[in-house]
């Protein structure tokens, strides 16, 4: 619903008659389930500027560095432990974004 919210202001702002597009940064480790943002996503929409917007998903994997060890590696769960010193303390460098990148409005 805060997308929602935020699409809506920003059309508002812009005294848009519709939004054409938005497009999405969802992070692999953001705890965001597509299939039930998907279903959630339809009836979420209904009667705001969004009922006919396209939509684009950008997909964030996860990208974490070690806290121990400093190596950089890719992330797939919040969980994984450092490939190379098998370590639990990582800093999540990416993955876990859930934004609005963009709204093309008309």
């Amino acid at each position: 619903m805060s997308i929602v919210e935020i699409a809506s202001r920003q059309a508002a702002l812009a005294e848009a008659e519709a939004i054409e597009e938005i497009e999405l940064d969802i992070g692999e480790l953001s705890g965001v389930e597509m299939n039930a943002f998907d279903f959630a996503w339809q009836q979420a929409v209904r009667d705001t500027p969004l009922q006919h917007a396209g939509r684009v998903v950008n997909r964030i994997e996860g990208l974490g560095c070690c806290t121990d060890c400093n190596i950089e590696f890719p992330v797939h769960q919040l969980y994984d432990s450092c490939p190379v010193c098998n370590s639990h303390f990582i800093d999540i460098k990416k993955g876990k974004e859930l934004r609005v990148k963009s709204l093309v409005v008309v």
